[in-house]
């Protein structure tokens, strides 16, 4: 017992170290273990319950052929971006990550307003995907009553938002809890998720009557496309799904200050996060294509509002259904705790480095629960917000899930480039590719800004001020505000926005009132440890 106490703290003491290295002082509580890092990452992602929110993305857009080949094509790409962030993630373990990043690697002429820009692509990445998955959420209880009603119950939208702004409260307050309830409660989620995945796999084909069974000809050839777009444009289209399902694989990186060996745990809980969803979700995907039958329009326009608890109706029957579609639920909602876990990270990290408005007021840490309560509130109260688009119409609301992605491409494509693009003394942890670095990076950037353009593009070819991509209007609105503050005459970021900020002298202030022993042994620990690992 004494000797894993004495090699945790010595674990602790290192990260501590490592983070003074980079410019701050220690704050958070290290609590969260590398298997519960992973479980950030993993329970984000949420496998069943991700590509049930997006599968009405995919079935449009060639049916079984999209969601079993686009998802294997997607997650080769996935892998390389989750490569060339784990890489820089390893080097530099800090939760403002992505921003923080770009400062230290970009040119002097150019980090500050490449910093800014990236915090704020971050930040609305948080809010988005918690509007997204809190959002889906709602709608899947929804389908739940459905289901409860034998397809009677119709919902609206204001009863969706509802629903969507209860579930969004609820999280705030779970989140504001102390962070050891936190980090126990990742083994939940990985528990439940996996058990999940194994459940549709196998018991999905062994409930579904003959009438809902494919043949493998049409589970892995058939293309179906409703949208009117050329078939191969349809595919591309399609491949939302894989992307905003592996997608927040940055959320183990904010959450660097409070784990521990953040070095080897956060880049290596990105590539186990990406690679193990990729295998897992590719399984589902097939599952779904043999057993969901060949009436694709009617799955999607069925009167319980969600294509895949439609297939679970089909196979389990109602009572069947609506006992594992509530598993569903919860793992959905536990994905939304950890969106609003990380991006609360991410926000109080940007505020820390005074890029937030009132960021005085958001840079506080609870003196309790020692978690930043005052960012969990702001991030939900802006997924609020973010939600009022439902009231626009549905391909507005829509428009969140493809922000999640365009949005973290921005604020991933900066850090990456800049690392390669100037001149910088970048230095690999105990995490790199070596000569494969660069390759990586390329391939992974081209495919982000490729995505990233095709993802603007409207459902159909033909569009109307209801049926718009909102995904250019919410992002390009967003990010035009956040260049317009930074140059903004007399009050704008450029006057005053230095990038991170340390805050060690701070530290070094409140250590003058320790005793002299205790002083000279934390200078010896940092002595030591600031070494290359």
């Amino acid at each position: 017992m004494t000797s894993t106490s004495s090699n945790s703290h010595s674990g602790h003491t290192r990260d501590e170290a490592i983070l003074a290295g980079l410019g701050y002082k220690q704050e958070f509580r290290r609590q969260f273990t590398p298997l519960e890092v992973f479980g950030v990452a993993f329970s984000i992602v949420g496998l069943l319950p991700s590509i049930a929110s997006v599968l009405f993305n995919a079935m449009p857009n060639g049916g079984p052929s999209a969601m079993v080949w686009g998802w294997v094509f997607a997650s080769v790409f996935i892998m390389c971006i989750g490569l060339a962030m784990a890489e820089l993630a390893s080097a530099a373990p800090t939760s403002g990550g992505l921003y923080y990043w770009t400062h230290s690697l970009a040119s002097p002429r150019c980090r500050n307003f490449l910093s800014w820009i990236v915090g704020y692509a971050n930040t609305i990445t948080s809010i988005a995907g918690l509007a997204s998955v809190d959002w889906a959420c709602a709608v899947q209880i929804t389908a739940a009553v459905s289901i409860a009603s034998n397809q009677v119950y119709v919902t609206t939208n204001a009863q969706i938002y509802g629903i969507f702004a209860a579930l969004v409260l609820s999280h705030a307050v779970l989140v504001s809890l102390g962070t050891q309830i936190l980090a126990r409660l990742q083994r939940l989620y990985i528990l439940l998720n996996v058990c999940l995945c194994f459940v549709v796999i196998i018991a999905l084909p062994i409930a579904t009557p003959s009438e809902f069974r494919n043949s493998a000809t049409y589970a892995l050839g058939d293309f179906t496309n409703f949208n009117g777009w050329p078939s191969g444009f349809a595919f591309i289209l399609s491949l939302l799904a894989p992307l905003w399902t592996i997608g927040g694989y940055d959320s183990s990186v904010h959450m660097s200050e409070e784990a521990s060996n953040a070095t080897t745990a956060i880049p290596w809980a990105i590539v186990g996060s990406i690679a193990i969803s990729a295998a897992l979700g590719w399984g589902i995907n097939v599952t779904l294509a043999f057993c969901m039958g060949s009436d694709l329009e009617g799955i999607l326009n069925s009167p319980i509002g969600q294509p895949m608890a439609q297939i679970f109706y089909n196979s389990f029957g109602q009572k069947g259904a609506l006992a594992l579609w509530s598993l569903v639920i919860v793992a959905q909602y536990m994905m939304g705790s950890s969106c609003l876990l990380v991006g609360s990270r991410q926000t109080f990290a940007f505020a820390r480095d005074g890029g937030l408005p009132f960021s005085r007021y958001f840079y506080r840490i609870n003196s309790y629960t020692r978690t930043p309560v005052n960012t969990v509130w702001l991030d939900a109260f802006l997924a609020l917000a973010m939600g009022l688009l439902a009231f626009a119409s549905t391909q507005a609301i829509n428009a969140i899930f493809t922000l999640g992605v365009t949005s973290s491409y921005v604020s991933y494509i900066t850090p990456i480039v800049t690392r390669f693009a100037f001149k910088n003394d970048f230095k690999p942890g105990p995490f790199n590719l070596g000569k494969f670095s660069f390759p990586v990076a390329a391939i992974a950037v081209l495919w982000m800004v490729f995505m990233n353009i095709v993802f603007f593009f409207p459902t159909t070819p033909q569009t109307n001020v209801q049926e718009m991509n909102y995904t250019v209007v919410v992002l390009g609105g967003f990010m035009g505000l956040a260049v317009f503050w930074y140059y903004c005459p007399v009050y704008g970021g450029v006057h005053w926005f230095n990038g991170p900020v340390s805050n060690i002298a701070s530290a070094d202030k409140g250590r003058d009132d320790e005793s002299a022993s205790e002083k000279t042994g934390k200078e010896q620990g940092v002595d030591v440890l600031i070494v290359d690992a």
